[in-house]
């Protein structure tokens, strides 16, 4: 799939860019934690800066956070000169983007601080794109909402994706025409955004190993005891139950009636298919990480660090664990994504993909 890239757009110099970017990162006491996503989207603001275009920085924030992305400004401030309007439409924003000077940066205050992003309303979009010239988006982990600064905002300028973008969509696509053996591990709480993926794939992976809450599921439809494990209870799996692609873990970690890890036999083995693959894709912890049951997933995320496989991983559980592994650049690719890389796997492409496609 090609998009296309604003690398090659011409004559951005003094052209204001509307960039819209994911940096609704950890943040405790007004301090950035979690840095993966902004680094991931410096790559594009330098080279916007070297062009010498205006950027102009869209973003969200999760609702509720007392500062908005001040403290994301804050950081930023670490690898060149940010300004920043305290509002996202409104004067303060109109007078610091008509007083910007070519390769200038200015971040724009919580996009859904206005209840129209989130509802994709065509009139906010509109007035959005009156602030720039052209619509670059490198928000991949949010492409696959449609809310009005992803899918509205591009039908009003021209649109690009960034490097960022360009970047997953290039690795993750890999998926649909992968080296085998090729192995997909699925874990975490909710079944629900990785079915699509397990349909997706169910006929081209060689193995399919299901952990985390994910395997109580399968584990209760077999007819095993779960005693109070959390499972989730609306999905329908009866078809995959049998599939001999499909692995369940062979043992678990329980305790007080709770299934919390995979155990040590499922490790063992599923340590043997990470080591024969030639090509991985891992989307959820294996266990209950945050509640201290780390050994499943840590022992499944060296041995995919050491194997000779092309590996890609995402979610923020997931990239989580691996960061306090400090073997995050051990991973042949690392998706910003969580929802949105299931849902490009699920479907080949996402709304905020299709939006640009549909201005070429």
């Amino acid at each position: 799939m090609k998009l296309p890239s604003i690398k090659q757009a011409k004559n951005l110099k003094g052209k204001k860019v509307l960039l819209r970017t994911d940096l609704n990162v950890f943040i405790e006491n007004d301090e950035v934690k979690g840095d993966f996503r902004i680094k991931k989207t410096l790559p594009t603001i330098k080279f916007l800066k070297k062009e010498g275009a205006k950027i102009i920085i869209l973003s969200h924030v999760t609702k509720g956070r007392a500062n908005g992305l001040l403290p994301v400004v804050l950081y930023l401030r670490s690898y060149f000169k940010v300004d920043f309007s305290r509002e996202v439409l409104g004067e303060e924003t109109k007078m610091k983007i008509d007083n910007m000077k070519n390769g200038e940066v200015l971040m724009l205050e919580n996009l859904r601080s206005d209840k129209r992003e989130k509802d994709n309303d065509i009139g906010f979009a509109k007035e959005l794109a009156s602030l720039g010239d052209i619509y670059v988006n490198d928000a991949f982990s949010v492409s696959h909402r449609k809310h009005a600064s992803i899918i509205g905002l591009p039908k009003f300028l021209p649109s690009y994706s960034g490097l960022l973008m360009d970047e997953e969509i290039s690795n993750l696509s890999k998926a649909f025409k992968s080296k085998h053996p090729f192995l997909l591990i699925l874990g975490g709480v909710k079944f629900e955004s990785k079915l699509g993926v397990l349909k997706r794939f169910v006929k081209t992976a060689d193995k399919i190993f299901i952990g985390g809450a994910l395997a109580n599921v399968f584990l209760k439809e077999k007819g095993f005891d779960i005693g109070k494990s959390i499972y989730d209870k609306d999905v329908d799996i009866k078809k995959f139950v049998n599939n001999k692609k499909v692995i369940i873990p062979s043992d678990m970690l329980t305790e007080s009636g709770i299934n919390w890890d995979i155990g040590d036999n499922a490790i063992k083995e599923l340590k043997e298919m990470i080591n024969k693959a030639k090509f991985i894709i891992w989307s959820g912890p294996l266990g209950n990480f945050e509640g201290g049951y780390k050994e499943g997933t840590t022992e499944v995320a060296k041995a995919i660090a050491k194997s000779r496989a092309n590996s890609v991983v995402g979610g923020g559980d997931t990239i989580s664990a691996i960061k306090k592994l400090n073997i995050l650049n051990k991973f042949s690719f690392v998706s910003t994504g969580g929802g949105a890389m299931l849902a490009f796997l699920s479907d080949g492409t996402l709304p905020g993909i299709e939006a640009i496609k549909k201005k070429r």
